[in-house]
């Protein structure tokens, strides 16, 4: 590696050290991570897919999502051997399936994944999506399994607001650490009242699909005249520039995938720029924020 090469690592990586947000209990994570949605599904890629991951933890990328549900446990799989060496710098999340997330088979899915990266705890476990176990017997589970030290803290994905409402009146239901929602700049639904609930409650958002993978105004968003712009403004690509407004606010968790170390590199030059107010403003232009309750986005 050339000097030049290693001063660039280098600058990503202290760029991604200096942009954390905090969770509830106190412990401070990357506002940039790793999705693993889709890996270790295709056998030819997997050797691409653990050194996009390596490199993601070289560049200070080390909050690493995954679900039971990824490839039927597939993408755990490539996650336990991409963390072999680098299992104490890691933040690790997983998420268990609706119908998994009652007494009698939480602690066993837990395990299975676990087992699945080679690893004795999950410094995060969140439930995928609520489904019909009764969150009082979820949360009861999580923090049983908090207990017996498998996972550190726990958490919830695609909740909307009232669901979220609904969550933290319940027994335990305050030590919910985040919940992952789809949000991107043409998926602004959370920004009409879930935002502020969760601001309001100290509950972080994680963000999945940050560069308009799904969700509302998806199509064309990487094309848009106004985000080509700012792209050629700041010397960088319209990815970028949608990962750069999905962490804008410095509260949320973004977790773009990158299964090779092109976009994991691209992924993590979105810390190096801050877009100005002006660039902010006429993103808002062009991508409102919802002035009505809408729908949560998920997939």
């Amino acid at each position: 590696m050339s000097t030049l090469q290693f001063n660039a690592l280098e600058h990503l990586k202290n760029a991604n050290d200096n942009n954390k947000v905090l969770l509830p209990d106190g412990t401070v994570v990357p506002r940039l991570g790793q999705g693993t949605w889709y890996m270790g599904e295709t056998l030819r890629n997997v050797q691409e897919e653990i050194n996009a991951l390596r490199l993601g933890i070289e560049l200070g990328m080390t909050l690493i999502d995954t679900a039971e549900m990824y490839g039927d446990g597939k993408a755990e799989l490539i996650v336990g051997q991409a963390i072999k060496d680098y299992r104490d710098k890691v933040f690790l999340v997983s998420k268990v399936y609706p119908h998994n997330a009652g007494f009698n088979n939480i602690s066993i899915s837990c395990e299975a994944s676990l087992k699945r990266m080679k690893t004795d705890y999950l410094d995060l476990y969140l439930l995928h999506w609520r489904g019909g176990v009764p969150l009082e017997e979820t949360i009861e589970g999580m923090e049983g399994l908090i207990k017996t030290g498998k996972i550190l803290r726990w958490g919830v994905s695609n909740f909307a607001t009232h669901d979220m409402k609904e969550l933290t009146m319940l027994p335990n239901g305050k030590s919910c650490s985040v919940n992952q929602v789809l949000y991107h700049l043409g998926s602004r639904g959370i920004e009409y009242d879930l935002l502020d609930f969760q601001k309001q409650n100290h509950i972080p958002v994680m963000a999945y699909c940050p560069i308009a993978q799904a969700g509302r105004l998806r199509k064309g968003l990487l094309e848009s005249k106004i985000v080509k712009e700012l792209a050629e403004k700041h010397r960088v690509n319209p990815a970028q520039i949608l990962l750069s407004w999905s962490m804008r606010s410095g509260d949320v968790i973004a977790i773009p995938k990158a299964a090779n170390t092109n976009h994991i590199l691209e992924n993590a030059r979105s810390n190096t720029f801050t877009l100005t107010t002006e660039d902010l403003q006429k993103l808002d232009t062009a991508y409102p924020k919802p002035n009505k309750k809408v729908s949560l986005d998920m997939v």
